[in-house]
């Protein structure tokens, strides 16, 4: 990695977000509960990343628009078109995983 330059790595840093953003939009069925039991970060993480890195370089970027980039769409309407109410079984691992990290 030290034969990249500063500007070549955050190109290749760039590429890879969107690349994940891609697979996450194509994976709608994934959701953002079992990512957190899994990863530990979900789509709502990136977007808050996504905007504190915003704020970092003095863009001005509310919560809603950095949502929009990671969904693709805005949220409400991932939410309501992608995003079925947590089973049972995915909150006590998400409570377990809670635990576990705390």
């Amino acid at each position: 990695m030290t034969d990249l330059t500063q500007a070549q790595q955050d190109a290749l840093d760039a590429a890879a977000f969107r690349r994940l953003l891609k697979h996450l939009d194509a994976n709608k069925d994934v959701q953002n509960i079992d990512l957190m039991i899994l990863a530990g970060f979900c789509r709502n993480c990136l977007s808050k990343w996504y905007k504190a890195a915003a704020d970092d370089a003095g863009y001005e970027i509310d919560d809603m628009t950095a949502r929009e980039r990671v969904y693709g769409m805005p949220y409400s309407e991932w939410k309501a078109n992608h995003q079925p109410k947590a089973t049972p079984e995915q909150l006590a691992a998400f409570e377990a995983r809670q635990h576990k990290e705390g």
